[in-house]
């Protein structure tokens, strides 16, 4: 007979992973509440309660008031059943946060203290000449649990969680501990009241991943997109398991060695193109310079395909993705609203998948041909978000608005795009996919944007021309902007993007390498995560940009994968072995 899951939704990020992963677990029927109304109907029949959010602490706790969730949830939680907490669902039960300092209501308060920012500037980044990324994007493994406040025992765990297995983390905002606060913390909560903590380290910060209190549980990280190891802490929950024995099988079995500056293992993406094919369906296809058609033996021109795009993103999360990129580059073929090319491509997705969903593509204002009404682009994105997306990357739209803000002197009118899906859902939910083509000039006086000396003779221009710059195009590469890579990320990054997703035109389909030149150029101007894309041939190119000093975030593949020429763990087990980096590998990880 199965049982009964209920997860309160305040239409904040995609719920869909959740319940998919909870269907995976084991047998269970699932509920949505949405208001105190609902709360009370199913109150008496409550023992599993679920509380997850995706983006600003502000938003979500208004959105707790607004629907009278406040009061039942404390009286439930005084009521001593279970109840787990998720991102944002965890930051609610704290006092306030620095995200929403004027925010209307403040947390559910059981610690009281606030949510501060990451540190750009952290000090072990400064040192080496680099920023810290902010987000905090990408797999980290907690580095210390307490129980009542001492070190948890050395074969336990907290509902699973241990110091071995990578956890997936997307925030801007954490309880970042002060050496004094943390010790205070211990202390006072857990000592004195007998709390439960898992700590973290993003630099030299230190923050809290979970925390526990009897049968309240909640954690930063997301283990509904954090692969098997995810999903083993919300089995534990909804079991009752709160201090599991530690497998051998929980137990990542590879010796790493390299610690990066950040604690972040390397992020290895794979990326599938979809469009319509000339029968309609849905297909992955790759060309160069985004020429997505071939000649057939009979000499007729059709859309290349490379597969289905669930059953090859299942076939990379297998292979141990860290996250999956859709980017559709095909048109709506009727209403936007009832037939957006890729919701069922994600939902189907997302039944399978336990690691970070991207889709792009589509995603800005729109009018909607049936009703000529307006739908705000921050309404297409919810729809992808409850279809099962984590993250919207925006392409053209993104080069459009970025032009206005400097037509109108860097001026934000919160209703771009960016401005609307981040202010609702958070910037690490909001991606700029820039498609930039070289562009050579014999001196930087040619140029009002920002340009690169070229050192290597061998690369100069046609011309001898020593310099250049990355020229911005849109509509997959058709169409030139007077704006450079770097003005784009800049503005973007200003207006609440969260991560810039870099191609290189120039390097599409070449499998010569990544573009170091460019990467290298955006990521020391920017504070958001760059993930570098374009051009990856063979693992050692990964080896190439991870090793860039400027601190690339994450590596993007397609086509090596696509063409079955390498796996992503081909990939991951190069970068280890070879090159003795950080990856994560949970292959000897069961359910």
């Amino acid at each position: 007979m199965s049982k009964t899951v209920y997860i309160i939704d305040v239409e904040s990020g995609n719920l869909q992973s959740l319940s998919n992963a909870i269907k995976r677990i084991g047998n269970y029927d699932i509920k949505f509440i949405h208001n105190a109304e609902e709360f009370k109907q199913y109150d008496s029949q409550i023992e599993k309660l679920l509380f997850p959010g995706v983006g600003n602490y502000g938003h979500f706790v208004k959105e707790i008031h607004a629907r009278s969730l406040t009061d039942p949830i404390n009286a439930y939680i005084k009521s001593g059943r279970s109840l787990m907490g998720i991102c944002v669902g965890l930051q609610a039960f704290f006092k306030s946060s620095e995200e929403s300092p004027e925010a209307e209501f403040e947390g559910l308060g059981y610690l009281d203290f606030s949510l501060t920012k990451f540190n750009v500037e952290d000090p072990v980044f400064k040192a080496r000449g680099m920023k810290k990324s902010v987000p905090h994007i990408g797999w980290n493994h907690v580095s210390e649990i307490t129980v009542g406040g001492e070190p948890i025992a050395k074969d336990t765990s907290l509902y699973g969680i241990n110091s071995v297995n990578k956890y997936y983390f997307v925030h801007s905002y954490g309880a970042i501990l002060t050496p004094e606060l943390k010790a205070g913390v211990v202390n006072k909560y857990g000592k004195e009241q007998g709390w439960d903590f898992a700590f973290a380290r993003y630099g030299s910060e230190e923050f809290l991943a979970a925390i526990k209190y009897k049968n309240f549980f909640a954690t930063q990280f997301h283990p509904e997109k954090s692969g098997i190891a995810g999903l083993k802490v919300i089995k534990n929950f909804l079991e009752g398991n709160q201090f599991p024995t530690i497998q051998t099988a929980d137990i990542e079995t590879h010796d790493n060695t390299e610690v990066t500056l950040s604690g972040l293992s390397r992020r290895i993406i794979a990326c599938l193109d979809v469009r319509s094919n000339d029968d309609g369906d849905l297909v992955v296809t790759k060309g160069d310079q985004y020429n997505v058609r071939e000649e057939t033996d009979g000499g007729e021109s059709k859309v290349r395909n490379l597969g289905k795009p669930v059953e090859l993103a299942t076939r990379y999360y297998n292979q141990g993705a860290d996250e999956v990129t859709f980017l559709n580059i095909t048109s709506f073929r009727n209403s936007p609203l009832k037939d957006l090319p890729m919701l069922q491509v994600l939902s189907k997705a997302a039944e399978t998948i336990f690691v970070p969903l991207t889709v792009g593509g589509g995603i800005k204002d729109m009018i909607d041909p049936e009703t000529g009404a307006t739908v705000p682009a921050v309404k297409v994105a919810d729809l992808y978000f409850r279809s099962g997306a984590d993250k919207v990357s925006i392409g053209s739209d993104a080069v459009v608005i970025a032009e206005n803000y400097y037509a109108n002197n860097k001026q934000k009118t919160g209703t771009t795009s960016i401005e609307s899906i981040s202010a609702t859902f958070g910037n690490q939910a909001v991606v700029i996919s820039v498609d930039p083509k070289r562009k050579y000039v014999a001196s930087p006086s040619e140029t009002t944007m920002s340009t690169i000396k070229i050192e290597d003779p061998a690369r100069y221009g046609p011309n001898g021309e020593q310099y250049c710059y990355y020229q911005v195009t849109s509509q997959g590469g058709r169409k030139v902007h007077e704006l450079g890579a770097l003005e784009l990320c800049l503005a973007c990054e200003d207006l609440g993007a969260g991560e810039i997703l870099l191609n290189s035109i120039d390097h599409d389909g070449s499998n010569q390498g990544y573009n170091l030149e460019l990467l290298q150029q955006i990521k020391r101007n920017v504070s958001i995560p760059v993930i570098a894309s374009s051009g990856a041939g063979v693992p050692k190119h990964f080896q190439e940009v991870f090793e860039l000093d400027c601190g690339i975030d994450a590596a993007l593949g397609a086509g090596l994968f696509h063409r079955g020429e390498y796996t992503v763990n081909d990939v991951k087990r190069y970068l280890q072995q070879e090159a003795n980096m950080d990856v994560r590998l949970d292959d000897n990880v069961e359910l």
